[in-house]
């Protein structure tokens, strides 16, 4: 194995540390309420008062984009933990039992990749307000089906093994089977999945929230900013400048460690596209 120095998971993981320690750390960090508008500093450019300059009304986007970031972070990783249990457990009981079961769960899983997701936000922003759990919960639930093919595609390898068989014959219940013996030897390309949903569930949230249809201002978040600096692009590069390559940093991070996990753990990337594209 590679040094983890020579690796793209020490590079990915120093950069998401460093992105959740400025989130975290935010209120040390900042000088300025992310909140108070000063309509004197409007679209100030960066300097050392305000380390990514203004906004329209004034605000410190340095503050806010630090701020945003533990929201963004936030639904990104609590969306990507629903999609994966979701996607785990029914992956896990389509590989192993079949027939039916795994007949309903597939087809319910093709249906949810091509129900377009904005009309299912449209219509739940219809009945309920626009808020942070709501996001999650959208997210989460949209984002489960690659998951549970990739969980099945593992499991139908598994359950043919030898470690199986022996387990049956010791008189192993199907429950123990699942999770003593089939779920730890497939939690690799899981643990990838999982990696690669939660850059996914934060690019989903900035572009509802830049659509308007996510976390509402004037709570910050890194997709909601962009969208509050469409109308200044010519005349503040700085506005949505900075929001943005916060989103492609994390984007970035979490990909590397993707790929770190791959080859650390041996995993072919091509059968491992394939199986988490197929049916």
């Amino acid at each position: 194995m590679r040094q983890l120095s020579n690796s793209p998971l020490f590079f990915g993981l120093t950069l998401i540390t460093l992105l959740v320690l400025l989130a975290i750390l935010a209120p040390l960090l900042t000088v300025h309420n992310p909140f108070s508008t000063n309509v004197d500093n409007w679209l100030r450019p960066p300097s050392r008062e305000h380390f990514f300059g203004t906004d329209r009304l004034g605000r410190d986007i340095f503050s806010r984009v630090l701020y945003g970031g533990r929201v963004s972070l936030t639904v990104g990783l609590l969306a990507a933990l629903l999609s994966v249990g979701i996607g785990t457990l029914l992956g896990l009981l389509a590989g192993f039992y079949g027939g039916i079961a795994e007949i309903v769960i597939m087809r319910t899983a093709d249906v949810v990749l091509v129900f377009p997701t904005l009309l299912l936000v449209l219509t739940l922003v219809a009945v309920f307000e626009p808020a942070l759990w709501l996001v999650i919960l959208v997210i989460g639930c949209t984002g489960w089906p690659n998951v549970a093919r990739l969980v099945r595609g593992e499991v139908l390898r598994l359950r043919q093994s030898d470690f199986v068989a022996a387990a049956r014959l010791l008189g192993a219940k199907d429950r123990r089977i699942i999770w003593q013996h089939l779920l730890p030897n497939a939690v690799g390309p899981v643990l990838v999945a999982a990696t690669l949903c939660v850059p996914a569930a934060v690019m989903t949230e900035a572009g509802l929230s830049y659509l308007g249809l996510g976390v509402q201002l004037p709570m910050p978040t890194w997709g909601n900013m962009l969208r509050d600096a469409q109308l200044y692009l010519r005349y503040a590069w700085w506005y949505a400048f900075f929001p943005g390559l916060f989103i492609f940093l994390t984007v970035l991070g979490f990909h590397l460690i993707a790929e770190g996990l791959r080859q650390a753990l041996g995993i072919d990337g091509s059968s491992w596209r394939n199986k988490s594209a197929g049916n």
